[in-house]
């Protein structure tokens, strides 16, 4: 019987890093290590030093390997995929200048403002890049940092995105891929490459940016011997170019474009994401028109609040996050950190319909409907926007994907049945960001297509499908109608 060889898939998200050690030839989830990253900040700041990502992925690989009792020896490759947008500067050494801005810091929405008026307004910025600038976005962090920590700015040599000073700490190459270069606000998904008048607008030099690989499966280089010392692993295995954490969970769910929309997917983390895989570029103002991690495209859209957000409304209500019931007549838009969609930077939360017998289990129940309610919506604005009818009945009843730790929770899953109405496929495999970062390193070992081999390696899901409930359209109503007044005046819009 040959060896057994295995392949390391890092998931580096905004709360914490996790190593998947993954059977290379068939899939199997081996061991996951784990380690917390550290996230400051008051107000809109949201930063983290991006030391502490090295070390966590580090700690969480030392700790993935002994959990699967296997030898460093048969590990043949490795890749990152990393939470998008947050902006790394580093100094001529490599070294970072300052923590990074991340990709929920709000600071920089008068700098989104200000580059989408500059060019033309938002359509000229989805023909041009694919994506329309708001505060989430990297474009518009470096601009912040020109601007309010001029120092920085002007010591800069090199600019990362977080998967990308992970991936050149592995290989000591400076690399990315077309995914996550796409939300950065100045990669075209139009020609595929940087967009030199842009990085002129910006004030970035080309030199200062990683190379963009054909795919987030490309082979950017060999792990180094400072990275095979520190982190215990062969030197020399292969270093794919890895992705984004959204691309990569499409790579781990085997989509790659085969038709538009055919497989919507609803990811439920810190923020709250819907996505779909298409291989016609779209290109619309309600969407983030990003690329994909094989070279198609992956029409997105993203929340702020999502699961931190209902967990810190449980947390002061001192409920247990499980303990929720529908909020009835409360509406609580849980948007405690701004909004992205709808794009509402300086917004607060939102609490109204209170009455005599509401009781916090409702209160809680309403925030989850807040945020479910949010990201729902968004997932209608994202097929019009590709031209399909959310109210088409054979569009519809297409099942809705639904990946992310949320995914794994009672409440959030009642809640997205009852306001959505669709059947839903919940993955069996919880860990897709980092076993789609394994078939990003599977395809740098060994060749081959990325998302055939997690197809592959999903041959055989262990999926759970749930049939649709009868939706709830008075709350989806009443959530709705209360957004929609309240988003001038009252949520900063």
């Amino acid at each position: 019987m040959p060896p057994r060889t295995v392949v390391i898939g890092v998931d580096s998200s905004t709360q914490s890093t996790k190593a998947a050690v993954t059977d290379a030839e068939t899939g199997e989830l081996l061991a996951v290590g784990r380690a917390p990253h550290v996230v400051t900040g008051e107000g809109g700041a949201r930063e983290t030093d991006p030391e502490v990502w090295w070390r966590a992925l580090c700690d969480a690989v030392a700790a993935g390997l002994k959990e699967s009792g296997l030898s460093a020896s048969s590990v043949t490759g490795i890749a990152v995929a990393g939470q998008q947008h947050g902006l790394v500067v580093l100094d001529r050494s490599g070294r970072p200048l300052r923590p990074s801005l991340l990709w929920n810091d709000t600071r920089s929405a008068p700098q989104a403002a200000a580059l989408v008026a500059e060019l033309g307004g938002p359509d000229a910025w989805t023909q041009r890049t694919g994506t329309v600038p708001v505060a989430s976005m990297t474009a518009t962090k470096w601009r912040w940092l020109r601007e309010n920590d001029p120092a920085s700015a002007e010591a800069t040599t090199s600019v990362r995105l977080p998967h990308d000073f992970l991936t050149e700490r592995l290989a000591g190459v400076a690399a990315t891929d077309p995914g996550d270069a796409s939300g950065t606000c100045w990669y075209s998904t139009r020609t595929g490459a940087y967009d030199p008048e842009l990085l002129d607008r910006l004030g970035l030099d080309l030199s200062m940016l990683p190379e963009v690989a054909p795919t987030g499966g490309t082979r950017i280089g060999s792990l180094t011997e400072a990275a095979a010392e520190t982190l215990g692993l062969p030197v020399g295995i292969a270093v794919a170019a890895g992705t984004g954490d959204n691309m990569s969970a499409a790579v781990g769910l085997g989509l790659g474009g085969a038709g538009l929309l055919d497989h919507p997917v609803l990811s439920l983390g810190t923020s709250g994401t819907v996505f779909a895989a298409s291989r016609a570029r779209p290109a619309s103002t309600a969407l983030s028109g990003f690329a994909a991690a094989d070279g198609t495209y992956l029409p997105l859209a993203c929340t702020l609040n999502c699961t931190l957000a209902v967990d810190k409304v449980a947390a002061l209500l001192g409920l247990h996050r499980d303990d929720a019931t529908p909020g009835g007549e409360a509406v609580l838009l849980p948007y405690l950190d701004g909004e992205r969609t709808p794009d509402l930077p300086t917004s607060s939360g939102l609490l109204t319909g209170l009455r005599h017998d509401t009781t916090p289990q409702q209160l809680l129940g309403a925030a989850y409907e807040g945020a479910a309610f949010t990201v729902l919506r968004a997932l209608d604005e994202l097929l019009r926007a590709c031209g399909l009818d959310p109210a088409d009945p054979e569009v519809a009843g297409r099942p809705l994907r639904l990946i992310g730790g949320g995914a794994q929770g009672r409440t959030w899953v009642d809640t997205v049945r009852r306001l959505s109405g669709r059947p839903l496929i919940v993955p069996g495999s919880g860990e897709l960001v980092a076993l789609g970062a394994a078939a990003l390193a599977a395809s740098a070992a060994g060749g081959g297509d990325p998302v055939a081999i997690a197809t592959r390696w999903n041959a055989t899901p262990d999926d759970a499908e749930l049939p649709p409930v009868e939706r709830d359209t008075e709350t989806w109503e009443r959530v709705g109608s209360v957004l929609d007044k309240a988003s001038g005046p009252l949520l900063g819009g």
